[in-house]
């Protein structure tokens, strides 16, 4: 089974282009959850361009699911996650002038700073994912500073450009979704997946979670955030469905 974790994210930057108070993130979670959704995510970035501190108290006190907080292993940012207390925490590479996440998390030249991190949120019974491309040698070290998780990028494979590099790209998520699944981690995917490049991905058996914020959220300006859920959700569920019968 591969649950649905909803990103609301955007939700926020529209509300951040007027300075206004609409539309409310922590009503388009609710929204979500209602429709279907198994997790919320959220990134709290460090320059605020969306999510604010307000949004992830309040989330954190109505969210009925899993609360993934999104996060630059930055230390204000890692303090206001050991007083909020998600269930998770994925940690991700952040660049101030990047539009949204470009890549994957260096876990490797970053070695020591992730295994403190992990040691400090598991004191606090916060599970760790990091997002990490699909590559072995990330994903080995993914495992050994103490992650619970990876969130392998599909960004590179969304954003393929031919179907020769579609195939490329999806293939090394196959790979390393089975290596992650191997060395004990859970196996989550996301960036850039929509209504269409889901399917495939939804296909790996080893994949347990998909984070999906962009796609959902565009597609809510025409039909909706609860017809936007689970429309998605719908896709999921078949495909897995077609995925075991395959078995």
């Amino acid at each position: 089974m591969i649950t649905l974790n909803v990103n609301i994210d955007h939700v926020a930057t529209l509300r951040q282009a007027r300075g206004g108070n609409e539309p409310d993130p922590v009503s388009a979670a609710i929204m979500a959850e209602l429709a279907g959704a198994s997790g919320i995510v959220c990134h709290l970035r460090e320059d605020r361009r969306h999510i604010n501190d307000r949004d992830l108290r309040i989330l954190k006190e109505v969210n009925q699911t899993k609360l993934d907080l999104e996060m630059a292993a930055n230390e204000e940012i890692i303090r206001i996650a050991l007083d909020t207390l998600p269930d998770l925490v994925t940690i991700v590479p952040e660049k101030r002038q990047e539009l949204t996440t470009e890549g994957g998390l260096d876990v490797i030249n970053n070695f020591d700073k992730m295994k403190s991190l992990c040691e400090r949120m598991h004191e606090k019974s916060i599970e760790v994912s990091l997002f990490v491309e699909p590559n072995e040698q990330q994903i080995t070290a993914a495992k050994e500073v103490g992650a619970d998780m990876v969130e392998l990028h599909t960004g590179h494979y969304a954003n393929a450009k031919d179907p020769i590099q579609n195939e490329f790209e999806l293939a090394k998520i196959i790979s390393s979704s089975a290596f992650a699944f191997d060395c004990g981690l859970k196996v989550a995917a996301g960036h850039g997946l929509n209504y269409i490049n889901t399917k495939s991905i939804c296909m790996i058996h080893e994949i347990n979670e998909l984070s999906i914020g962009h796609s959902i959220m565009a597609r809510a300006i025409y039909v909706g955030i609860d017809r936007a859920v689970k429309d998605m959700i719908d896709l999921i569920n078949n495909a897995t469905l077609h995925r075991n019968i395959d078995i």
